[in-house]
């Protein structure tokens, strides 16, 4: 299958290219700058020069392809809405192209809570849930379209980039916080893992399915906040709610929700089995954490 893959040269993406070339498919991979497109070259993709705001050149692509994976997504949330403007438009962009083909779009997303299918998820005010629903639509228009709700802690030995920046923030501080007792729980995923999950979804997910990229349904914060506060040496302490906005930032908005996430129906539809590490194992023994 040739695989027309934006955000090909990202911390999933990248893994995606080699498990799909790994499995026998063709990758065409997005690349908006030099250094990705070397990247890309090495790892034994075929490059698509351009960008998400290049409509035109995102539906030439994805006519050419046998099926689209689409990751590119600007993670500063200082722009966050404006991004998730670019990415549905992106998404009705693939549409135009693969509509009535049956070929696969798989598009990722955030935030999967509970079970699969919880309502919660499908009602999340969330900007870029708009870009979801969009590609989930598209299975009435004859494209074989599934989205992968992914854990907020996509991690390896290397990288943690939600982790890091707890870290940094207890450096800054001094202790290693956490809200309440701290038992409420993040889902966690390895982003081997992930990328295996997308090479399936891309495979074989039926059209309209939401798939959990999750490996671990709930790790604590408390937990976390143990690891950080070794990682950093510096002690592990509550942080009161009236001190959670001056304490983490933005972050402080989600530290104290439980979003524990099943992967039960993904795992049996897919035939995905998470064999990589955990996130606290990742974290003790990785350099992930920033310096």
């Amino acid at each position: 299958m040739r695989v027309f893959v934006t955000g090909a040269s990202g911390f999933i993406g990248s893994a995606l290219v080699s498990d799909l070339i790994d499995a026998g498919h063709e990758v065409v991979g997005l690349a908006r700058s030099d250094a990705s497109a070397a990247a890309l070259s090495a790892a034994g993709a075929a490059v698509c020069r351009g960008a998400l705001e290049d409509l035109d050149g995102l539906r030439a692509g994805a006519a050419e392809a046998e099926g689209v994976v689409h990751l590119a997504f600007n993670h500063d949330f200082s722009q966050h809405e404006a991004a998730a403007g670019a990415e549905l438009r992106a998404i009705k962009a693939f549409g135009d192209a693969l509509e009535g083909s049956d070929r696969p779009l798989v598009v990722a997303g955030g935030g999967p809570v509970g079970a699969e299918g919880d309502p919660r998820a499908a009602a999340s005010p969330s900007p870029r849930s708009a870009g979801g629903r969009a590609a989930l639509a598209l299975a009435e228009r004859g494209v074989r379209s599934s989205l992968v709700r992914l854990a907020p802690t996509v991690h390896d030995r290397s990288r943690c980039d939600m982790v890091a920046q707890l870290t940094a923030i207890a450096r800054e501080k001094g202790i290693s916080g956490y809200l309440g007792d701290g038992s409420n729980r993040w889902p966690s995923a390895h982003r081997l893992d992930v990328a295996r999950l997308f090479r399936l979804a891309v495979e074989k997910a039926p059209a309209g399915s939401v798939l959990h990229g999750v490996g671990e349904e709930g790790v604590t914060i408390r937990a976390i906040a143990e690891v950080v506060g070794r990682k950093a040496n510096v002690p592990v302490a509550a942080v009161g709610d009236e001190d959670a906005a001056a304490h983490f930032g933005f972050l402080a908005r989600i530290l104290g929700l439980d979003m524990s996430a099943s992967n039960a129906l993904t795992r049996e539809l897919l035939g995905w089995q998470p064999t990589h590490p955990g996130l606290i194992e990742d974290l003790d023994h990785g350099h992930g954490l920033g310096s």
